[in-house]
């Protein structure tokens, strides 16, 4: 049975969608089989990563920290004794960045589980997808392919989509040599390419079935802003939680499928 639809979509609307998932997906337990095999497969991304980029870049910083330091040390030896507040402030310092390193680093491996996730784990979120949209709108809109085409599909979605990543983050990254302003457009403009990608993500399980254009997914994304920018973001946030990102993506696709679902009606 249909849900009722909703009438006004707005940027908080967007962020309800998870919410909504969740309600869904609990009162429907027969969803539950296809989560358990891409929250395995979520895990086991996860731990990888964390292993390979949270610890080694950690410890880099606190090498280069305690380097600089040390060199810091040595050179105030040959000032006046009120310098030593220096290194303390130093200290404070590289405390504030590794803080903001760590959280930068969270959000990073958490789109990397996103994107290696969502890859190994497609078959069983297309079905997820698949048999969400069927209970919540009482019918699956899908053009079917064979095998080769749909392999095919994906792999230059993947394509487009770090091609996508490559064209913009380049200007983004340039603009950080303007003074001021030129680190807050980057800044905003990261932000807006990293909600975008996840949109992509979390909707290509519904948009794909209609055999959409990489260019026609965009224009849905960005042609149902505000929505898709509440949603982008609060997916964001949730897959740079620790440990949560492990089992959240089943829930941002679900929530994914139910927001194309609503705004195709």
């Amino acid at each position: 049975m249909s849900n009722q639809i909703i009438k006004k979509f707005t940027f908080f609307t967007g962020i309800g969608y998870p919410l909504l998932a969740i309600k869904f997906i609990a009162n429907h337990k027969q969803l539950w089989q296809y989560l358990i095999i891409p929250i395995i497969i979520n895990i086991g991304v996860g731990i990888t990563t964390y292993i390979l980029l949270l610890n080694p870049s950690l410890n880099l910083f606190d090498t280069l920290t305690n380097n600089l330091i040390i060199w810091v040390d040595n050179a105030i030896d040959r000032l006046p004794e009120w310098s030593n507040i220096l290194i303390t402030i130093l200290l404070f310092i590289s405390q504030i960045f590794k803080i903001i390193l760590f959280l930068i680093l969270l959000t990073i491996i958490g789109f990397i589980i996103v994107q290696f996730g969502s890859i190994l784990g497609a078959p069983w979120y297309g079905k997820l997808s698949e048999k969400l949209e069927i209970l919540y709108t009482g019918k699956l809109e899908i053009i079917e392919l064979n095998i080769i085409q749909d392999i095919f599909r994906a792999i230059l979605f993947e394509l487009k989509k770090l091609l996508l990543i490559i064209v913009v983050s380049i200007p983004l990254f340039l603009l950080n040599f303007i003074p001021a302003m030129g680190n807050f457009i980057s800044l905003g403009g990261g932000i807006a390419l990293t909600t975008t990608i996840i949109c992509l993500d979390f909707f290509d399980a519904t948009l794909e079935r209609k055999r959409l254009h990489f260019r026609q997914k965009l224009k849905f994304v960005w042609g149902k802003f505000p929505t898709t920018a509440g949603f982008g973001l609060i997916c964001l946030t949730l897959i740079s939680i620790p440990l949560l990102n492990l089992i959240i993506i089943p829930l941002c696709v679900s929530a994914g499928t139910l927001l194309v679902c609503d705004k195709n009606r």
